[in-house]
């Protein structure tokens, strides 16, 4: 019987019907990738999180593989060319979490600028500050976005009402600008801009594009924000940015190790170091994981995958 194997959390529709198109779903979100390999003879399709590396040799174990499915955006993890070059599909579905988590970026960017993260555990502390917690507007501001494809250009649709200016800056895309969304350049983004946020896959071009020498050319003290990819973002660079008072804040969904039981001392001294600034929030990568995007991740795969 044709096997498909589930690596992640999934909602259970996909489940149901893949069963129903003829497959041996395995549900396994904990499975190894040493423990694929094993199976690797019956299997006809995978579907992906963020946690099994796809590459070669897992390929290569897999001789009966049609098709792999990535629930979320991003086909870092998998050797698409390769995969490919064998005949097999590959599908991520960027379409289901993209409100998500154009959402939680806005939510981000007004709980700091309000600053909500200080001013709630303050009030259940007994404490009353309101000169000290005064917040500042987003309406009129310039968010640089870097990287338009789903996420980036989500989120500039919910900054419309706000009247701000975009500079949306996209190295494989033209042509998308339009009314308050100007095409941009970095150099544009790092004059302009009052908030950046990445919207960008983890690609050898934008591991570490946060960094010192990015930080160095920032004129107005932005907020940087990012929900896409941990390793877009060089953690020790962009602590020393806060120091130095390079940036005004940062919000981030994501970490470069977001294993923290794996954590060196080295590791566990810059988080803390990171979580103790005020003009920083931090959450548990859960901005494309909300209850509407769990289910549509997995019906959008299913979509283009022929199944529904």
């Amino acid at each position: 019987m044709k096997k498909v194997i589930i690596t992640g959390n999934a909602h259970p529709v996909l489940q149901q019907v893949l069963t129903g198109k003829g497959f041996d779903v395995l549900y396994n979100p904990k499975i190894s990738y040493d423990e694929l390999k094993t199976l690797g003879n019956d299997v006809r399709g995978l579907v992906l999180t963020t946690r099994i590396k796809v590459d070669k040799e897992l390929i290569d174990a897999m001789p009966g593989l049609e098709w792999v499915g990535r629930l979320g955006s991003g086909m870092e993890l998998v050797d698409v060319p390769y995969a490919e070059s064998k005949g097999i599909i590959c599908v991520s579905s960027p379409e289901g979490n993209r409100n998500a988590v154009a959402e939680h970026l806005l939510g981000l960017l007004l709980m700091l600028l309000n600053k909500m993260n200080i001013a709630i555990p303050q009030v259940k502390q007994g404490i009353w500050l309101r000169n000290e917690n005064r917040g500042t507007e987003l309406k009129g501001k310039t968010v640089g976005i870097i990287g338009f494809g789903n996420t980036g250009s989500s989120f500039a649709k919910l900054l419309e009402p706000f009247e701000v200016t975009v500079l949306a800056h996209d190295k494989y895309k033209t042509g998308f600008g339009k009314g308050f969304i100007k095409e941009a350049t970095l150099e544009d983004i790092w004059k302009s801009a009052d908030v950046i946020t990445f919207c960008v896959p983890l690609t050898g071009e934008t591991h570490h594009m946060l960094n010192t020498a990015f930080l160095e050319q920032l004129e107005k003290k932005p907020v940087i924000m990012s929900a896409c990819r941990g390793k877009v973002i060089h953690t020790a660079d962009l602590i020393s940015g806060l120091n130095k008072g390079l940036i005004s804040g940062a919000c981030l969904d994501v970490l470069e190790n977001e294993k923290l039981d794996s954590y060196t001392e080295e590791e566990k001294r810059q988080l803390d170091e990171l979580l103790s600034f005020e003009n920083v929030i931090v959450t548990p990568h859960i901005a494309g994981y909300s209850h509407e995007a769990f289910l549509k991740m997995a019906t959008v795969i299913l979509e283009k995958l022929g199944f529904m």
